[in-house]
């Protein structure tokens, strides 16, 4: 088990966090959050959708299990980092912004798919980059006529952004195009960063000054990579790593290029793909039993069917205790592992999260 004051110091940390921003609180302003994302950070938009490529266990039990008691459309037992940040700033947890239901947009909305893209022709029938865009217009349309423009522009000029997409771009390419050459990869990364960039300044546009981007992870770790490619014996399979990192050091340059030329533009980058690799790789050091199979499945690495697969009728297994595990299905952490993740993009030290961490962009005018 997990040691207890492992899980002591998590606390207080915590409670740290919470306790520091109750005291920069000015009078009684609240922050404002919006996301954009994939299934890694989608509240359960998909389960609005009809066709939805999301896997259909991702309704029904275990998922949802350790925080909300029900499933929730979410990908994993609890919660994901948005409702970790979301509750660190104060807020509200984001409900899906297709959920129907009376929205408060001045705390901001969650457009995440799971199975997203950056690109439109990735997983067609979720919410691609463009679509979560055109979401996002129409909530700065309902804040206008609600608050009126002076009011509305403020709320969206403070407001953080939240990004954690272009894994799906990536899995994509790397099946259909499994002999890529090198140039073949730099040139498709090119596009998506293209495309991403595109998606940036419209959004710069509409008012947006403060972006926070989780960076691609290492794809090839993921337990359904491994159980996908057995001939590796448990090792990571390299193509989809290698296109992350790709992704990864051009979203930097793209960013730092939009920061010489917007003026008011600031950013943060948390370094996902390390952090998520040494947690899978030194799972103890974190306070987790396992980092290499998933709490929630079957077959190798309990990476398949979890929730009962896409037909929601397929066999699995899920541990005792999903705390003491890293994954908690095929592609997706636990709770446990969500909340370390949402406190280094909330607080990291800029070799982690940087420029700014996301506690750090809130602060900023």
């Amino acid at each position: 088990m997990a040691s207890l004051s492992y899980f002591f110091c998590v606390f207080v940390s915590l409670l740290n966090l919470i306790s520091c921003h109750v005291q920069s609180k000015p009078n009684g302003e609240h922050k404002t959050l919006f996301v954009f994302g994939d299934s890694l950070f989608d509240p359960g938009n998909n389960q609005y959708l009809n066709g939805s490529s999301v896997e259909g266990g991702s309704i029904s039990w275990p998922y949802g299990e350790t925080y909300f008691n029900h499933s929730t459309g979410r990908l994993s037992d609890g919660r994901l980092v948005p409702d970790f940040i979301a509750q660190i700033a104060m807020l509200p947890i984001l409900p899906p912004y297709l959920q129907p239901i009376a929205h408060r947009f001045t705390y901001g909305a969650n457009f995440a798919s799971a199975g997203a893209g950056v690109l439109v022709q990735t997983h067609p029938g979720t919410i691609n980059l463009p679509a979560q865009l055109s979401y996002f217009k129409a909530v700065v349309k309902s804040l206008r006529q609600k608050l009126g423009d002076v009011k509305a522009k403020k709320v969206v000029k403070k407001a953080v952004y939240l990004f954690s997409i272009g894994g799906n771009d990536y899995f994509s390419f790397s099946s259909q195009y499994p002999n890529a050459s090198q140039s073949e990869r730099i040139k498709y990364v090119e596009i998506v960063i293209a495309n991403l960039t595109s998606v940036l300044k419209d959004l710069y546009g509409l008012g947006e000054r403060k972006i926070a981007f989780q960076n691609a992870g290492p794809l090839g770790c993921l337990p359904a990579m491994k159980a996908m490619n057995p001939q590796l014996g448990g090792k990571c399979a390299k193509e989809p790593s290698a296109l992350a990192r790709l992704h990864n050091r051009a979203l930097a340059n793209a960013l730092k290029k939009l920061e010489s030329k917007l003026p008011g533009f600031k950013y943060s980058i948390f370094d996902y793909y390390n952090a998520l690799l040494d947690k899978v790789n030194n799972a103890p050091k974190y306070g987790f039993e396992n980092g290499k199979d998933a709490c929630c499945g079957s077959g190798p690495y309990r990476a398949m069917n979890c929730g009962g697969g896409r037909n929601g009728k397929e066999p699995f297994k899920v541990c005792s205790d999903p705390g003491a595990y890293v994954w908690f299905d095929g592609g997706h952490t636990t709770e446990a592992a969500n909340r370390q993740l949402a406190e280094l993009i909330w607080s990291g030290e800029p070799n982690v999260t940087g420029p700014y961490n996301v506690n750090q962009l809130f602060e900023q005018a």
